[in-house]
């Protein structure tokens, strides 16, 4: 089975704009039905993240490579994780817009594929070097959290 990679870029440009920019408010400022959606507690977060997913999973049809796909779904999974927090998680979700990120990834891939490819393990390494800080952080934190706790007890 073939893939149109034009017609599969129009569509999934299309969608992304439809959850990220769709709608505008007074002031100019563009959300999306994905913001709207967010606004359901847990049922309309969950239906975000499977809409986003379709485009993370029409960018593995189109071939892009997994330093491409791992940065989509870390855009995918930021906006997920944050936009369970009620309010502020609504309002980053509003301008973190992934799906548009997302789409920018693939279009750079299909469009300069060495150039995005390399960029895109780059970028992978450091953020996965961040988080492997970050959680050493939190769990040193929590460990003296837990010693604090234990020695206040006593």
């Amino acid at each position: 089975m073939t893939i149109d990679v034009q017609k599969a870029r129009e569509k999934l440009k299309a969608l992304a704009w439809l959850l990220d920019s769709s709608v505008r408010l007074p002031g100019g400022f563009r959300i999306g039905v994905d913001a709207i959606l967010g606004l359901v507690p847990i049922l309309g977060d969950l239906l975000g993240l499977l809409l986003s997913g379709y485009i993370v999973v029409q960018a593995a049809r189109l071939r892009a490579p997994w330093s491409v796909l791992l940065r989509m779904m870390l855009n995918v999974a930021v906006e997920g994780l944050i936009g369970l927090v009620p309010v502020a998680g609504d309002i980053f979700d509003a301008s973190w817009k992934a799906n548009q990120r997302n789409v920018r990834l693939l279009e750079g891939y299909l469009d300069h594929p060495a150039n995005t490819a390399a960029t895109s393990r780059r970028l992978f390494v450091m953020l996965t070097l961040l988080c492997v800080l970050f959680m050493g952080l939190v769990t040193v934190l929590f460990a003296l959290l837990l010693r604090w706790t234990w020695q206040a007890l006593l």
